[in-house]
């Protein structure tokens, strides 16, 4: 199904991931043809007005108080990309750069950047032909935009640079013939309109989230099917105590809990446990034989993912911000018939709601590696064996093993947490005295959330072990669910045996758009 844009469209992420997911054709409506026509005319009568604009007729970055005459037009649109193409290492995979690709393509159909119509389709051509540029993941500075991602996408547009189509990595320009298409030749300002904008750090920033966001729906799930191998109690997460803390997220996250274990037979009421400890009670100090709570990371859980809830939702949506809206500068307004010199590059929003993304992944991590050590621990588990070996215990080591890789992984998340947002370094004889490397952030999001899912696909392996200790037939009907599909792809381990394929695949399992709780 093709996805057509609008000028007052405002596409939602979830929208970018199905369109460069399905590689669903992507076209432009009336109205967006007539305003990016309007727009370039309207910085063709400023020219012949003789208007002194950046990237039009002066150079760029370093070079801004140099004039250049706009018959070299095409010669400073093409030095530019080269000279900005600089980024290196591992190149960027496939759904990634499509995804960059379509947030350029959604921000120059706004109509603001004078971008012709004709190249903004050959752009849409190449994306839509399949045509997948090479982009090497490192050295954007996430200020005058992500330019050098986007510099090695608009390389293959005017056909240099490289590209992978039909399986191959070919030359740009082989690329685009074997597509059938022919390649972009700029005038003034259209290169700096391919590359000067934050559409790097949001293709890559929106998918990173999207997947992050189905982690943390999946993680109240889980949250709740531990809760109940650990024989939790679930009067933590009465709404009505709720009621009295106003926070949005931690009463989301109390109602998900309650609701998902309103039906369970193993978690605990915490009467039940009551009226226990009160037979017990005597006339001297004795120890009861259970505790009336439970230790923070079950206990706690409302309060603890309720933050995380919060700041995803603010992350969202200043991704989507600025997924919609015209970044790169200059920009022309044709309803005022002026151009406007301005610093909407800059990728400080991305950088800060990256970072925070990062934060509170590593909540969830952490959250998630103390429940592991729970359930591992037989001090602690509420009757559950050690290291959940009921079978041949001493001759088996159960699944011991696996708390040293989230441990590991645990501790490697936490030295990522330091924000990228606030690690400024001046470039360009101090021309980008301050910069936001929110592409850096955007990555760094990228290895949190996988980081994030194997820690979690764990502690849901050691939920569904610890269930079927105590007797899977007690679950409740939400986390039912969970526990079959779950048991779809790893068993109960009665026998040991390596499980670094089930970790990962549960951890796929979670991130997985169609799987999704």
């Amino acid at each position: 199904m093709t996805f057509t844009l609008s000028v007052d469209q405002r596409v939602r992420l979830d929208e970018l991931e199905s369109v460069v997911r399905n590689a669903s054709p992507v076209a432009l409506d009336a109205s967006v043809r007539q305003r990016v026509t309007t727009s370039r005319r309207t910085l063709e009568k400023l020219v012949v007005d003789e208007r002194v604009i950046y990237g039009v007729n002066t150079s760029m970055g370093g070079f801004v108080d140099w004039l250049v005459p706009v018959t070299m037009a095409q010669q400073l649109q093409e030095n530019l990309i080269n000279a900005v193409a600089t980024n290196v290492g591992p190149v960027l995979d496939d759904t990634t750069v499509r995804a960059i690709m379509l947030s350029r393509i959604v921000s120059l159909a706004r109509g603001n950047s004078a971008i012709s119509l004709e190249n903004l389709d050959k752009y849409i051509e190449i994306l839509n032909a399949g045509v997948v540029p090479c982009v090497p993941e490192k050295g954007s500075l996430g200020t005058s935009g992500d330019l050098g991602p986007l510099a090695a996408i608009a390389l293959v547009c005017i056909g240099q640079g490289k590209a992978r189509f039909g399986g191959e990595t070919l030359p740009g320009g082989e690329a685009l013939r074997r597509a059938g298409v022919e390649p972009m030749t700029l005038s003034f300002k259209e290169g700096l309109a391919m590359i000067n904008g934050t559409s790097g750090m949001v293709g890559l920033g929106g998918m990173v989230f999207e997947r992050a966001r189905r982690l943390l729906d999946a993680y109240m799930l889980v949250s709740a099917l531990s809760v109940e191998g650990l024989r939790g109690m679930t009067k933590p997460f009465d709404p009505r105590v709720h009621l009295l803390k106003p926070h949005r997220g931690q009463r989301a996250v109390a109602a998900r809990l309650w609701d998902a274990l309103h039906d369970s037979r193993l978690a605990v009421n915490e009467g039940d446990t009551e009226t226990v400890l009160a037979g017990e009670m005597g006339e001297e100090t004795r120890h009861g034989s259970q505790p009336i709570e439970d230790a923070y990371s079950v206990r706690c859980t409302p309060q603890i993912l309720g933050p995380v809830l919060d700041i995803f939702t603010s992350v969202g949506a200043t991704l989507e911000d600025e997924l919609n809206s015209s970044n790169d500068n200059p920009l022309i307004l044709p309803d005022e018939v002026e151009v406007f010199h301005n610093g909407h590059f800059h990728g400080q929003y991305v950088a800060m709601a990256m970072d925070q993304l990062i934060l509170s992944l590593a909540t969830i991590t952490n959250l998630a590696n103390r429940r592991i050590d729970r359930f591992l621990d037989e001090s602690n588990s509420n009757g559950l064996p050690a290291f959940l070996c009921r079978e041949d215990p001493g001759l088996r080591l159960g699944l011991m093993g696996g708390q040293f890789m989230t441990a590991s992984v645990t501790a490697e998340t936490r030295t990522l947490t330091i924000p990228m947002s606030v690690q400024s370094l001046s470039t360009t004889g101090d021309f980008q005295d301050i910069v936001s490397f929110g592409f850096v952030a955007a990555r760094r999001a990228r290895e949190v959330l996988t980081n994030a899912s194997l820690v979690v696909a764990f502690e849901l392996l050691c939920a569904c072990q610890a269930v079927d200790i105590r007797g899977s037939e007690g679950l409740s009907t939400a986390t039912r669910r969970l526990y079959d599909r779950t048991r779809q792809i790893v068993p109960y381990l009665d026998r040991d045996i390596t499980i670094t394929d089930y970790v990962e695949a549960i951890a796929a399992d979670l991130l997985d758009p169609v799987a999704s709780p």
